[in-house]
Parts: C-alpha cells; sequence; structure tokens
C-alpha cells in the first residue's frame, strides 16, 4: 500500500486559523466528497465524532490520526491537514497537534483499514517527514512530501 493511493492531491491543506477541533473534524469531513461525491460530510463527521468518544487519535509528537468507517465508499482514503496554530487534541503526550492525517475506510473494511493506519502513522513517525511538513504551506508540496516519502510495506 501507498501513500498515493489513499490520498488525493485536493485532500491536502494547510490552515492559517483553526477555532475548535470540531470545526476541524468537521473541514476534514467535507473532504469526503473528493472522493465520492455523494457521500454526506455530515455522516463523515458523525463517524470521525463517535471514533473520537472511544479514545484520542492525537498519537504525540503533534501528530493526529482520526479515522473512521463510512458505507458508501469503495476504498480506505484520506486528507492531511497542516495547521499553522496546533490545538489540543488529547493527545498521549499532551502536546498540541498541528498535522492531522484523516482516514475513511469503508464500513466492512478489516485489514486494509488497519494497513493504512499502519503506514499513516509508521510515516507521520518519522521526524524528517515531520519536519519538511511543518516547513511548507503549499499543499502541492506537502503531497509532494507525502507521497515520495519513501514508500512502507504495510504489515
Amino acid at each position: 500500500m501507498l501513500l498515493s493511493q489513499i490520498i488525493k492531491p485536493q485532500a491536502v491543506r494547510s490552515i492559517a486559523q483553526m477555532d475548535s477541533k470540531k470545526r476541524l473534524l468537521q473541514e476534514i469531513s467535507e473532504i469526503i466528497t473528493i472522493y465520492n461525491s455523494d457521500s454526506s460530510p455530515s455522516t463523515a463527521y458523525e463517524a470521525l465524532m463517535q471514533r473520537e468518544t472511544l479514545g484520542a487519535t492525537g498519537v504525540g509528537n503533534g501528530v493526529a490520526i482520526p479515522h473512521a468507517r463510512l458505507a458508501g465508499i469503495e476504498k480506505v482514503v484520506g486528507a492531511f491537514f497542516k495547521l499553522d496554530k496546533p490545538m489540543d487534541f488529547s493527545s498521549v503526550d499532551r502536546k498540541p497537534v498541528d498535522l492531522i492525517f484523516a482516514l475513511f475506510a469503508p464500513e466492512n473494511s478489516g485489514v486494509e483499514h488497519l494497513k493504512a493506519l499502519a503506514l499513516v502513522s509508521r510515516t507521520l513517525r518519522d521526524d524528517s517527514m515531520c519536519s519538511k511538513l511543518r516547513a511548507n504551506s503549499n499543499s502541492t508540496t506537502m503531497y509532494a512530501i507525502l507521497t515520495e516519502k519513501m514508500e512502507y510495506k504495510a504489515a
């Protein structure tokens, strides 16, 4: 699995100002229409919020990986957001988050969802990768950074 198979260039964004985690998750949910115009952003938002109630998706070092399963999509898809101003995401290390890679998986996906989570997690644990992403605000450049990284094989 490759990151370029999960995310489209239009799903990479830099955001100068974001008021709250709730608003950020709403913004992320809007991305689902890039992959399927029939998908409902409100359904995507509810799925993300429901997943957040199970436990924080802030994985540490300023990174969060919110994810949810959705009916109506055929494969795992993603969105990447870089925040100019980090926000609280209830991360395991209690540090604010500025890099967010959200994933949406088909409702009945099994191993593909887990492979995608593992791939994104390994990619964003790379300090060099995170530094490059933080140093750029151009979405085309961030997409290139994300997808040019040596592609890991998910377990």
